[in-house]
């Protein structure tokens, strides 16, 4: 590392790029099993009081999206990693 460290605000324009685009088509790895998909395959539980997304191969929750009146929470521990496809690519 070279220089003086900056905060995460330096990122906002590449994370733009990244959440602007169809998350559905994104690839995701499952932290349970490895299994490996589009975000598009998951399973969408959406009974709880926000959306549970599970893997279709172990069934452990990848994806977790719960909205309040001024927020949306996004839980991702259950994924390895996101694989964001972007435009023209």
């Amino acid at each position: 590392m070279d220089g003086t460290p900056l905060d995460g605000n330096a990122m906002a324009g590449d994370l733009r790029e990244i959440f602007a685009v169809d998350v559905t088509a994104a690839r995701y790895l499952c932290a349970g099993c490895t299994h490996t998909d589009a975000v598009g395959t998951l399973l969408l539980w959406h009974q709880s009081p926000g959306l549970v997304a599970r893997c279709p191969n172990c069934e452990d929750v990848v994806i977790t999206v719960v909205r309040a009146p001024d927020r949306v929470f996004l839980d991702l521990r259950g994924s390895v990693r996101l694989e964001v496809p972007l435009e023209g690519s």
